[in-house]
């Protein structure tokens, strides 16, 4: 492996269990806490709406609304227009949690880099849109700030 994609690798790891500790507080798994993102914005999406503003699959989004559910987190509602459809509620848990979980992100990423200065900052989150960018498939929408 080159040294690029050990770095990555690692970095990415441990943020990933340093963000999944701190959302296991609230019952939120590793990666809902950006469907929450999401949803506190505009509630009510389509699974398909939310996939495509996360740039995830549709069916990625209905396993974690399925598990979300479970958690208290979300609800689901059939359309009032179209009854194929289904739209994702956020729970008043999830409603009130939005605050700490914003917190909670905010001190990760300034734990996570304490040590740049703020041009580093502004490259590193450059140069992960540009990645993502590239790699994403193509017919996708994809995250590119933060």
């Amino acid at each position: 492996m080159n040294e690029f994609l050990t770095l990555f690798t690692r970095a990415h790891k441990l943020l990933r269990n340093s963000v999944d500790e701190a959302m296991a507080q609230y019952g939120v798994r590793v990666g809902q806490n950006l469907v929450l993102e999401v949803l506190w914005h505009e509630d009510g999406l389509t699974p398909g709406d939310l996939a495509q503003r996360l740039g995830v699959t549709t069916p990625t989004v209905v396993k974690s609304a399925t598990r979300m559910e479970a958690a208290g987190l979300l609800t689901r509602r059939p359309d009032l227009e179209d009854g194929r459809l289904v739209r994702l509620f956020l729970t008043p848990y999830a409603q009130s949690i939005q605050g700490v979980i914003e917190r909670d992100r905010d001190d990760l990423e300034r734990r996570a880099t304490a040590t740049l200065t703020d041009e580093e900052r502004e490259h590193l989150h450059r140069a992960l849109a540009k990645i993502i960018k590239e790699l994403a498939p193509r017919d996708k929408g994809s995250i590119t700030s933060g």
